[in-house]
């Protein structure tokens, strides 16, 4: 059952976000756009350390991004080894985009449930982001 939904959301998701503006990115890529965010620039690591994915496999992904135009790069000045990653003014606004989608979908199921099943789904919810912080 979890994995049927996980799959129907991410299949939903992949209708909604992935429109004409933002056809040359994935769904991946778009997850990747989240976890570097609109606020500062966020090194490789970190990053990665998010995604839960080495950061071989996020420079791939980034190289892509870059080329794209939806991210910005800049080495650390202090420590040149440190590569910061930022949003362009296009990846934003691919941000923007990826968050009204989840804001809306939220919004849909919690408009379908009186409080006391609000205040439940909370606790499962908040019960599988625990379990599968832990144990995986």
């Amino acid at each position: 059952m979890v994995v049927d939904l996980f799959h129907g959301i991410s299949y939903e998701e992949e209708k909604a976000v992935i429109t004409d503006e933002f056809k040359d990115i994935s769904n991946k890529d778009l997850h990747i756009i989240d976890a570097i965010g609109i606020k500062k620039p966020k090194n490789m690591s970190t990053i990665a350390g998010d995604l839960n994915i080495t950061v071989g496999t996020l420079t791939t992904a980034i190289n892509n991004l870059l080329k794209k135009g939806y991210v910005n790069r800049k080495r650390g000045e202090k420590d040149r080894r440190v590569v910061y990653i930022s949003l362009s003014e296009k990846g934003r606004k691919a941000y923007s985009h990826h968050r009204e989608f989840h804001k809306r979908m939220i919004q849909g199921l919690l408009d379908t449930l009186n409080e006391q099943e609000q205040d439940l789904l909370v606790k499962v919810m908040q019960y599988f982001h625990d379990y599968f912080r832990e144990h995986m």
